[in-house]
């Protein structure tokens, strides 16, 4: 299992979603701060969209750890967020479950406030932390995925 977290981070770090989502179980459920509780089809979307849209992308992993039926990666991305062409360095633990030698569950875990806060300059860093941002942000991010071919 070591291995297939290790092709997905790889394939995000080559901005290749196809070999990433090969990586995922058709019945997975994605959760992340940024995009709320996804199923296979919009966590799809979400690396695609990701993927096309990335500039100036940097991406390591480390700290891969897998079992039979859970794992664990630290990763740490650079870009520069679209909408506000402000760098961001946003660190990132990530939690698997697998099942038919797949991931099923993927769960990704990072501060929002400090995200917010470098893409979104001082309306991030004022709002970046309230449960109304993050409602909001999940509203976004739910029409950009619907939006996106």
């Amino acid at each position: 299992m070591k291995d297939l977290i290790t092709t997905f981070y790889t394939g995000l770090s080559e901005l290749d979603p196809d070999k990433m989502i090969s990586c995922y179980h058709k019945e997975m459920s994605f959760e992340d701060p940024g995009f709320g509780k996804l199923d296979y089809d919009d966590a799809s979307k979400m690396w695609r969209m990701i993927c096309k849209n990335a500039t100036d992308f940097k991406l390591e992993f480390s700290q891969v750890i897998a079992k039979e039926d859970q794992g664990s990666a630290h990763w740490e991305a650079w870009y520069t967020f679209s909408q506000t062409g402000r760098p961001v360095h946003n660190i990132i633990d990530a939690t698997f479950e697998f099942k038919d030698g797949k991931i099923i569950k993927h769960v990704d875990s990072f501060n929002l406030h400090r995200w917010a806060s470098q893409a979104m300059g001082w309306k991030g860093s004022l709002l970046g932390g309230t449960n109304f941002f993050k409602k909001k942000l999940h509203q976004k991010t739910r029409k950009m995925l619907e939006r996106f071919h």
